[in-house]
């Protein structure tokens, strides 16, 4: 099974997979300039063409940046993501979490709580 055929990388995309390797992944080593794993250049740094990618870097760090993500990979990672219903922002949820964090889910918890007490009163004055 083969998927679609590779592509030059743009310029964009090399300078966005340059950042998320140096920021986010947990292989790379920073002041070696190595990945940690095969003690060797970070294969990532220096990509030019789609296709292979590090299966660390594809499981754990492209999936931060969707957009990124579906260019590279020519899939539609739109359905994986959802958008968070108190500040709007687009998360990756890791189960079937509502709020893309704890302080998110609290505010909309506060929200519901004082939303439900007011009925409450409402109904009974």
């Amino acid at each position: 099974m083969s998927g679609p055929p590779s592509r030059e990388l743009t310029r964009q995309e090399r300078a966005a997979i340059r950042r998320q390797v140096t920021e986010l992944c947990a292989n790379y080593d920073s002041r070696d300039k190595l990945c940690r794993p095969l003690d060797c250049p970070c294969y990532m740094l220096h990509k030019w063409w789609t296709g292979s990618f590090c299966r660390y870097f594809r499981e754990a760090v492209l999936p931060t940046d969707p957009a990124l993500e579906s260019a590279v990979t020519d899939e539609d990672t739109s359905l994986k993501q959802k958008t968070c219903p108190v500040c709007g922002k687009a998360y990756l949820p890791t189960t079937s979490q509502a709020y893309c964090s704890d302080s998110c889910r609290a505010f909309a918890r506060r929200k519901s709580e004082r939303e439900r007490k007011r009925r409450i009163r409402q109904n009974q004055g």
